[in-house]
């Protein structure tokens, strides 16, 4: 082999060894310039027949509420997350029922986590045992929502726990339900996952006012169970958007929920009619994408 091939292919490694470098320099540039702008975008994810929403606030925390069934989740999170983005914030399960955390199981191999929220009502199925070993295996905290917690987004953006407001474990998973809501300035978003009419009444009861919003997620993918008329008169929200898969077996969202929503004239988007939902608020109101 003659020596000018060797010089060769020695200047060679080096052209490539920069221009790796390069790259790496201009891509990490690209990532720490990103500017938000004052903007905190909010996502109903469409996960078929289930609840996965996507917060990120105007400094770059992520939160992931719900999950969704199967593996759709994966495919959903690559369209509001660039894709070196490998790290989520914060998950939170709002109860433990398979349409709300089955699609954590394949993220958590791909996706690092620093903690999960979870509602304290329990889950003997096999899919939920596998997810909390996930979560021993990476190392996951856990926390268990109370009201009260408020969790700074950052940005003047926070989450704040409604509900439960004490030991939930000897209630229903959807009893059970972790209610919050998203604040950022003047927007805000009411979270519910599953919550029943019972405990839309307990909330109107124990701090009605508190409950106004500028968007409701409409409780258990728009079921009759949930969305009561008082509940959605102090809430008196701009938007409704609910989260249920197309054609889906249960009905959802049921003539009785879309008939009280209406009665308030209140808009309703949902991802079984037009897909992925996302909202972006600037903290003085929310702009529809």
């Amino acid at each position: 082999m003659s020596q000018a091939f060797l010089h060769a292919r020695t200047y060679l490694r080096w052209y490539i060894l920069l221009a790796l470098l390069f790259i790496s320099v201009l891509l990490f540039s690209v990532i720490l310039r990103e500017d938000r702008n004052g903007i905190l975008t909010f996502v109903v994810l469409d996960i078929g027949q289930g609840d996965a929403l996507f917060i990120e606030s105007p400094t770059g925390t992520q939160v992931l509420v719900d999950g969704g069934p199967g593996k759709a989740l994966m495919k959903e999170i690559s369209t509001v997350m660039p894709w070196y983005d490998r790290h989520i914030d914060m998950l939170v399960v709002t109860n433990p029922d398979k349409d709300h955390y089955e699609g954590f199981i394949p993220l958590l191999d791909k996706y690092a986590v620093d903690v999960v929220l979870e509602s304290g009502t329990h889950s003997p199925t096999p899919e939920y045992v596998t997810f909390e070993k996930e979560m021993i295996d990476n190392k996951i905290s856990k926390i268990l929502a109370r009201r009260g917690q408020i969790i700074d987004l950052g940005g003047g953006a926070y989450l704040q726990v409604l509900f439960p407001d004490r030991d939930v474990s000897g209630l229903s998973s959807n009893d059970g339900s972790i209610v919050m809501k998203l604040v950022y300035g003047d927007t805000s978003v009411l979270l519910q996952g599953d919550s029943t009419a019972k405990i839309e009444q307990y909330l109107v009861d124990l701090d009605g006012d508190n409950l106004k919003s500028t968007i409701l997620k409409v409780g258990h993918h728009g079921s009759r169970t949930s969305t009561s008329e008082e509940y959605v008169k102090q809430v008196f929200p701009e938007w409704a958007v609910i989260s249920a898969g197309k054609d889906n077996s249960y009905g959802h969202p049921h003539k009785e929920t879309l008939g009280i929503l209406s009665k308030f004239r209140v808009p309703i988007i949902g991802t079984h009619e037009v897909g992925r939902i996302v909202f972006h608020s600037d903290g003085k109101g929310f702009v529809l994408d």
